[in-house]
C-alpha cells in the first residue's frame, strides 16, 4: 500500500493529542506560530509575557501569552518540516487554541522576487506526506487557502506589498530538482516551503482557521543556489514580520467577535 492509499476516514486515532495534553485554563484562542527563535525573543523583549505551556520536540519549546490592544495571544516557536509542525499544532489545539497565524521564510522560484518580500500563499502543492493523512489524494494536488484574500487585504492596509501566489510545499529539501521546479512554476508556484500544505489540510480537517504569510529568503532560480538573506535577516525585518503577524492576529479576533 502506498502513501496515497493510506488515508483513513476514521476520526479517532490510536494516539490523539488530547491523550497527551490537557486543556489549559486561560489558554489564548489565537496562536501566533514562528519558525525563528529570534521572533520569540523579540516578543519577550517587547511585551509582558507569561509562560502558558510547553511542547517537547527533542527540546522544550515554551509557549507564552501576551496582550496587544486588549487582545490576548499565545506564541511559540515550531520546528522545520510538516510532520513535527503539524504534531505541535495538534497539541496546541488540545490545550485550547482555536485559530492560528503562521509565518516563516520561503525560497523563491523566480529570481525577480527580492529577498524579504512578503508572500501570501493562495494554494499549496501537496508534495509532502503529512497532508495525505488528513485529506485523501482525491482532494487534489493543491489545497486551497481560504484565508489568503483576507491576509493580503490586511497587509495592504498596513501599506505593505505582498505577492499572492501558489506555493510548492515539499518534504524533500534536497530533492528540489530543476525538472520539478519547472513543473511547479508551470502550475503557478513562485515559491517553495516545507509546511504550508500540511498545516492548511489540518486546519480544514479540524475546522480550525489558519492564516499564513511568508517572506522570501533564498533563491533557487539561478545556475547555482543563492542563500541571499538566509540566516542573516536583520532585527528590523523580524520586527516588521512580527508586526504583520500581530496585525493579522488582531483581525482574526475581530472576525470571531463579529460572529458572536
Amino acid at each position: 500500500m502506498s502513501l496515497f492509499d493510506s488515508y483513513d476516514s476514521e476520526r479517532k486515532a490510536a494516539l490523539n493529542p488530547e491523550d497527551v495534553y490537557d486543556k489549559v485554563e486561560g489558554f489564548p484562542e489565537t496562536v501566533i506560530v514562528t519558525f525563528k527563535k529570534a521572533i520569540v525573543e523579540l516578543v519577550l523583549e517587547s511585551f509582558d509575557c507569561q509562560p502558558v505551556g510547553e511542547l517537547l520536540s527533542g527540546t522544550v519549546l515554551k509557549i507564552y501569552k501576551f496582550s496587544v490592544d486588549g487582545h490576548e495571544f499565545a506564541i511559540y516557536q515550531t520546528t522545520m518540516g510538516s510532520p513535527m509542525t503539524v504534531g505541535l499544532m495538534e497539541e496546541v489545539m488540545a490545550m485550547g487554541a482555536k485559530r492560528f497565524v503562521f509565518f516563516g521564510s520561503c525560497g523563491t522560484l523566480d529570481r525577480n522576487i527580492p529577498a524579504g518580500h512578503l508572500i501570501v500563499p493562495t494554494d499549496a502543492y501537496r508534495d509532502e506526506g503529512t497532508s495525505y493523512h488528513y485529506l485523501p489524494v482525491s482532494y487534489g494536488d493543491f489545497v486551497h487557502i481560504p484565508t489568503a484574500h483576507e491576509t493580503a487585504k490586511i497587509i495592504d492596509r498596513m501599506g505593505l506589498k505582498a505577492i499572492e501566489t501558489k506555493v510548492w510545499t515539499t518534504d524533500g529539501l534536497y530533492r528540489e530538482t530543476r525538472r520539478n521546479m519547472e513543473n511547479r512554476l508551470a502550475e503557478g508556484c513562485k515559491v517553495v516551503d516545507m509546511e504550508c500544505s500540511a498545516i492548511m489540510t489540518v486546519g480544514e480537517y479540524r475546522n480550525v482557521p489558519v492564516w499564513q504569510f511568508l517572506y522570501a529568503e533564498d533563491n533557487l532560480d539561478d545556475i547555482v543556489w543563492d542563500p541571499r538573506t538566509l540566516g542573516k535577516v536583520p532585527k528590523s525585518a523580524n520586527e516588521l514580520y512580527l508586526k504583520v503577524a500581530i496585525e493579522i492576529a488582531k483581525e482574526t479576533c475581530k472576525d470571531e467577535e463579529g460572529k458572536n
